[in-house]
């Protein structure tokens, strides 16, 4: 075995929808290099020993990095402000648990999107912990804007669809489209094809539209129930089309505020290991109540519920640990929270490596206490 780094012990492991008491891992060049039960560690040879109980107490527990599919910022920083926002940003939802985030972006001018892109396929290549950029914008219907300025939404026509490509540089991870649009099944097709994870989102479209879109490569469901038909026992609308389609991974934020703890509780039922915990997060994640701007938008946060000057609610200031919560006090079983934050999203985005603590995966990891709070994150083993 190659000499390990460190070893994290004593923990109860949560990882790949099981759970194992007493458990450990043992970490080389930043991957796992082993793991096990028990006292089988104590043979090992680490440069630094973690006991999860000491750091953590007697209910520690131990799950894969987090995985934010959907951020716009956080800490007071906007991703649309740059480089030196964006990192500020993966700061603050790293000490939350999130070793590893998709970049998102609100709609925006084509120029103002290429240069975004642009500057997160230049931070990709330094920060393994930006695993790309989500477009959530400008394709989407305007009926369905939610806080994207309706004045920035586009048709997703070849020549957008290719500038964007182009500007990415192979870093756009996942884009939202409205499907119904001209173009829109086309432009589904054309992102799949080049390895983007395609999400139906901010949409009119009703159950066979979605069904058209998810057969032409979409693979996402963006923020489940929000800016989209709901879900009608004679209607069943896009999460109606997802949760019966096992191609399909379905986000859903839960901050009890976007959706219900109930409904949260029912969706992982629908579709059990599919469902994506995200946060939709804007830049007053870990921020104070105030004034902020979301893309084009002015928006006010209150009591940590983001609003546009309408009421609508305006992307919000969750952290992935404080989505677990929701979700296991909502009912959702631990286990399956857990995926919902690493190997659903790992699998969404095509990073099989990322999201476990199987050996040979990445070594991210969290400790957490008996409480779900965050209390040790590790990178790649760091």
């Amino acid at each position: 075995m190659a000499h390990l780094t460190r070893v994290i012990h004593s923990a109860r492991l949560i990882d790949g929808g099981d759970e194992a008491p007493d458990a450990w891992i043992g970490v080389a060049a930043g991957r796992v290099a082993a793991s096990g039960t028990g006292d089988a560690w104590r043979a090992l040879s680490a440069d630094e020993v973690v006991d999860a109980r000491a750091v953590a107490g007697a209910g520690a527990l131990l799950t894969p990095g987090f995985i934010d599919l959907h951020c716009h910022g956080g800490g007071g920083h906007a991703h649309e402000d740059g480089a030196e926002a964006i990192r500020a940003s993966r700061a603050l939802h790293l000490a939350h648990g999130t070793t590893r985030a998709v970049i998102s972006l609100v709609a925006g001018s084509l120029p103002d999107l290429t240069a975004r892109v642009g500057v997160i396929a230049d931070l990709a290549e330094t920060d393994a912990s930006i695993v790309g950029s989500h477009l959530e914008g400008p394709f989407l219907d305007t009926a369905h804007h939610g806080a994207h300025d309706p004045a920035l939404l586009i048709e997703p026509t070849p020549d957008a669809v290719d500038a964007l490509l182009a500007a990415a540089r192979g870093t756009l991870a996942q884009v939202t489209i409205a499907p119904e649009l001209p173009g829109g099944l086309d432009a589904v097709t054309r992102f799949a094809d080049a390895g983007v994870a395609v999400a139906v989102g901010h949409t009119g479209a009703d159950a066979d539209a979605s069904r058209r879109a998810f057969d032409a490569g979409a693979t996402l469901l963006t923020h489940a129930f929000n800016a989209m038909p709901g879900l009608h026992h004679r209607a069943p609308g896009p999460v109606g089309a997802a949760t019966g389609d096992p191609r399909v991974t379905i986000e859903v934020i839960a901050d009890g505020v976007h959706v219900h703890p109930d409904v949260i509780r029912m969706l992982f039922a629908a579709a059990p290991g599919r469902v994506a915990l995200i946060t939709d997060a804007m830049a007053a994640a870990g921020a104070p109540d105030g004034a902020y701007v979301l893309g084009a938008l002015p928006v006010t946060v209150a009591d940590g519920v983001a609003r546009l000057a309408d009421g609508t609610i305006a992307g919000s200031t969750l952290t992935q640990d404080a989505a677990l919560r929701t979700a296991v006090a909502a009912g959702v079983p631990l286990p399956a929270a857990v995926a919902a934050l690493t190997a659903v999203p790992a699998r969404a985005i095509r990073r099989p490596e990322l999201g476990s603590l199987a050996v040979g995966a990445v070594a991210d990891a969290v400790l957490l206490d008996a409480e779900l709070q965050v209390r040790r994150v590790f990178v790649g083993g760091a």
